[in-house]
Formats: C-alpha cells, structure tokens, sequence
C-alpha cells in the first residue's frame, strides 16, 4: 500500500490530485506547501478559517523570503 493511499484520520478529498502530490511534484517550500495545503481544503474543511491560514502563510513567505523588498 503507497503511503498516498492511506490517511491518518478524516478522509481524502474528492480532487483530481492530493496537494501533497502537487507540493512534491512541484518541488515546492514548507510556505509555498503550506499555502496549498489551506486554500485547496477550506471549502471543504475549516472554512474561512484556512483562507486566513493560506494568507498568513503568504505573508510569512514575503517576510522570510523579501523582506528587504517587502520593507524598504
């Protein structure tokens, strides 16, 4: 059994492909993951809750990331 196929608690989105495949595929950070992760599950898990989640990720990527063009 692939690791892709199992889940601890809850269950899989019905979507054509996991974020967890899309992050790896697309070599993508633990922000950029992250911000993924929370806008693809939010209509179908916690809501605006994780719009905000997805939003703040945003903003810590512009601060560890460009904070010199962010903050000039």
């Amino acid at each position: 059994m692939s690791a892709l196929d199992k889940q601890e608690g809850g269950s899989h989105y019905k979507l054509a492909i996991q974020p967890i495949e899309y992050i790896a595929a697309n070599e993508l950070d633990y922000f950029q993951g992250n911000v993924i992760k929370y806008i693809t599950r939010h209509k179908g898990k916690n809501g605006a809750e994780d719009v905000k989640k997805a939003i703040h990720y945003c903003e810590l990527l512009l601060h560890y990331q460009y904070s010199d063009e962010v903050y000039d």
